[in-house]
């Protein structure tokens, strides 16, 4: 079924077709919300608050652009929104993860029979060193950055969801690159 076959028969309170339109795209914006948030059980929650938000908006989409990049433009402004509200208690949470041995997890790599936990904390501050510089990079940087790394999206659809011109897209993700490159390098040579 088309995206605006979906949207007449979700209009009309059609509830099959609004699960065929989660089941079409919640792994999409799973994964939009995991590329800013880097928390399965953050991602999980703001994504269903991305399509609570499309199930009451559904009427005022004007189809201006496609279903798609709406929904995409949901999921990066609730992911946002999320990181910008709860800032403080990010750094508290990874910190009562790492405490809480969630690292095995994460990574399993086996040394003889168990665990070395040496390799497993240091794999776990690697990717928590990229997430906080993927993090650290400015907002807009970091969104178009984001959706082509995480959601392998293309520039063009990323222009269409940020709205902004291709051209544009090209310059943020080339600058986020640089900065993420050159910001890494400083870590690494420090440690």
């Amino acid at each position: 079924m088309s995206d605006s076959g979906l949207i007449d028969k979700i209009k009309r309170g059609d509830q099959q077709a609004f699960k065929l339109l989660f089941d079409k795209y919640h792994l999409r914006v799973f994964n939009t919300c995991m590329g800013f948030l880097h928390n399965k059980n953050d991602a999980d929650d703001i994504t269903q608050e991305v399509f609570i938000e499309v199930y009451k908006s559904i009427n005022k989409f004007r189809a201006d652009s496609k279903l798609s990049t709406w929904i995409y433009r949901i999921a990066v402004n609730k992911s946002l929104n999320f990181i910008r509200d709860n800032k403080r208690s990010k750094w508290l949470k990874s910190i009562e993860t790492i405490l809480t041995g969630a690292i095995r997890n994460d990574v399993e790599i086996k040394h003889g029979s168990g665990y070395d936990p040496e390799m497993i904390l240091e794999n776990k501050e690697k990717a928590e060193m990229l997430h906080k510089t993927i993090d650290s990079l400015p907002k807009n940087q970091k969104i178009a950055f984001t959706l082509n790394k995480y959601d392998d999206l293309s520039y063009k659809q990323i222009s269409e969801v940020m709205d902004i011109s291709l051209s544009s897209v090209e310059s943020l993700i080339h600058r986020a690159k640089k900065n993420l490159q050159e910001k890494l390098l400083n870590y690494y040579k420090k440690n």
